[in-house]
């Protein structure tokens, strides 16, 4: 059995859709589980909906989410014929789900509604593609992934419950080609959640591992991991072969490669995850395994739209264990990760991924005993492997606030 998973771009059309039966149709031979995100911008444009409908603009949500239906039903006009009235009934159901919610008023938090909105943006791409693989003879069996992966109620960022979720799956039967969603679960009161944005590399994950996967693809617009964003960087170099301790570590430090809770699970049972072009279906890729990998070049992540909160002791007290201790408890609390952190004698800097209204109630509730200050607009530079010529390189006019360098990683705060 392998597992497949397909990304936004690789289903951001109708001719990127067909490519999929044609990759697919490679592996004819084999059984498959294939997990497929959102289609395209989708989740983008989910987030305007939940956007405006918390913010009390319901008419506004509400022809944001027409648009997005149109969408969805012109790409499966001209794909299906004997599937389309089975399509458009399934997507209909997906559609009044949410449109049900849009002329309420929101009574709970956003993360709630967002998690609520957002998460069709799979059940509708994984419809239309279950639809058209069976119209052209790829027999598949389509599941509602919120019937399977069980998770709590923390909406935007959920925790899987792995007993619950096993269990669940284990029930579940299909012939050759098993097609669900990625990015989403639900609790067990069957309110939809969402795993983390890029959450659907996860959800793979988690199926390789429950199904003791041979191996995992994940079908990418590049031909494998870069050592930098070719977004960013013009001269990106392909790595073949990656560790798993290695992609952890540029997971951890925002690399969007991979998602950061992708590889323990294929960690755990050893299962190879391979990297692999759309595009390119015939070249190698990335393969990412149990082996450690020397000799790397400096891998290169750049996280924008940082925040640098500075933290003062209020009476000159040493900033120990206590206040430490303090600070942790909040980040736990609030659900926010640090990226970087420099302690003084008497003062704290954080770097955070500006998440607004996490980022106002961590300073509110810091400031009872630290004085705060908050500096905007900066970018975090992380480089894994790195040798002088590249610091010098990556810092050459930049203004550095924060720095911090060990023997494998080199970390910026810039403006």
């Amino acid at each position: 059995m392998k597992v497949f998973k397909f990304g936004g771009a690789s289903v951001n059309s109708v001719e990127r859709i067909k490519n999929i039966a044609t990759i697919i149709n490679k592996y004819s031979g084999e059984n498959l589980f294939i997990i497929v995100s959102a289609m395209g911008k989708t989740t983008n444009a989910l987030e305007k909906v939940a956007e405006n409908f918390f913010a009390g603009n319901h008419q506004k949500a509400l022809e944001f989410f027409d648009d997005l239906k149109n969408e969805h039903i012109t790409i499966a006009e001209n794909l299906l014929q004997v599937q389309l009235v089975f399509c458009k009934e399934q997507l209909s159901h997906f559609f009044t789900e949410i449109e049900w919610l849009l002329h309420d008023k929101p009574v709970r938090n956003f993360d709630y509604y967002y998690d609520q909105i957002v998460s069709v943006g799979e059940l509708l791409s994984t419809t239309i593609i279950s639809c058209y693989l069976n119209e052209i003879n790829i027999s598949n069996t389509w599941f509602d992934v919120r019937d399977i992966i069980r998770t709590d109620n923390n909406f935007r960022d959920a925790i899987v419950d792995w007993q619950i979720t096993e269990e669940k799956f284990n029930k579940i039967s299909f012939k050759k080609i098993g097609i669900t969603q990625g990015f989403i679960g639900a609790t067990d009161e069957n309110e939809s959640t969402t795993l983390g944005r890029e959450g659907s590399d996860f959800s793979a994950a988690i199926f390789a591992n429950l199904l003791n996967a041979e191996s995992i693809t994940i079908w990418k617009d590049v031909d494998g991991v870069m050592n930098a964003d070719p977004k960013q960087f013009k001269d990106v170099e392909l790595i073949s072969e990656l560790s798993f301790e290695e992609v952890i570590e540029m997971a951890y430090y925002g690399a969007q490669v991979i998602h950061p809770k992708t590889i323990k699970p294929l960690q755990n049972k050893k299962i190879p995850l391979l990297v692999k072009s759309f595009l390119n279906p015939e070249l190698a890729g990335t393969k990412i395994h149990d082996k450690i990998i020397k000799q790397l070049p400096p891998i290169i992540i750049i996280k924008e739209n940082q925040i640098l909160m500075h933290l003062h002791s209020k009476d000159f007290s040493f900033v120990g264990e206590k206040p430490m201790s303090f600070l942790y408890t909040l980040f736990e609390e609030i659900k926010i990760k640090p990226n970087l952190i420099q302690t003084g004698a008497i003062s704290v800097q954080i770097c955070i991924d500006n998440k607004e209204n996490k980022i106002e109630e961590l300073a509110i509730r810091a400031s009872s005993i630290f004085d705060v200050e908050l500096r905007k607009n900066l970018t975090l530079t992380t480089i894994r492997n790195y040798s002088a010529e590249s610091i010098n390189k990556l810092m050459r006019d930049k203004t550095i606030l924060l720095e911090q360098k060990t023997t494998t990683t080199f970390q910026a705060l810039c403006f």
